[in-house]
């Protein structure tokens, strides 16, 4: 696998990689969002940050999708929010917002249930997928403006990442669609406009050229 991501362009996949993290250093905000993906680990990371007291409270944002049906079959929210208890999340910490099926739907629709128990928000921590940081970011500058979003994700590399959750070549495909939604979804009203330097356009061009274009629009 390693070998075939090495040949099939393992270095402009890095440089896709350092571009899709903020780099955000943690601190305590409002609350935090955990949006939904086929990762686990999203849920997981989510906990340990409340448990370093980062947040009094998580929202749960997921539906279903392609890739996560038949592993979370009761919905993204449903199964972060079981992990997090298992990790030792108390059940009053925690709001599960069940119907959102794309990163706008998660930050709006988690908003709303925010806003609806009454809690006020001014900084947000958006927990995600390492390569969702940006989009994520952008996204929330968007459609909620007044808050100030913090993004936290899995601190490990590409190369952690890619042997810890198994995602093989797709995680490129993945990564490829998250940056042409970067580039594409201001001019659609849905994000901020965010810079694409000259070498990380370069890079997604290349990948795309060889192959990497499933996730796209």
């Amino acid at each position: 696998m390693f070998q075939d991501l090495i040949d099939r362009g393992w270095a402009d996949a890095e440089v896709i990689w350092r571009y899709h993290r903020l780099n955000h250093t943690p601190r305590r905000c409002s609350a935090a969002i955990a949006l939904g993906c086929n990762d686990l680990g999203v849920a997981a990371h989510a906990a340990e940050l409340y448990h370093r007291g980062l947040f009094p409270v998580v929202v749960f944002s997921g539906a279903n999708s392609r890739e996560t049906f038949t592993s979370f079959p009761r919905g993204e929210g449903v199964h972060y929010r079981e992990r997090a208890l298992e990790l030792g999340v108390p059940d009053e910490a925690i709001l599960v917002e069940p119907r959102a099926t794309n990163t706008g739907e998660n930050i709006t629709l988690s908003r709303d249930l925010l806003r609806d128990r009454g809690i006020r928000v001014d900084s947000l921590m958006l927990v995600s997928m390492p390569y969702m940081e940006r989009r994520a970011y952008a996204t929330t500058r968007k459609v909620w403006p007044e808050v100030e979003p913090v993004c936290a994700s899995v601190p490990l590399s590409l190369s952690e990442y890619v042997k810890e959750c198994d995602h093989g070549t797709e995680l490129i495909d993945m990564m490829i669609g998250d940056l042409q939604r970067i580039i594409e979804y201001p001019g659609q009203g849905f994000a901020i406009s965010q810079e694409v330097p000259p070498s990380v356009y370069a890079a997604y061009q290349r990948l795309v050229a060889a192959g990497f274009r499933s996730r796209m629009l």
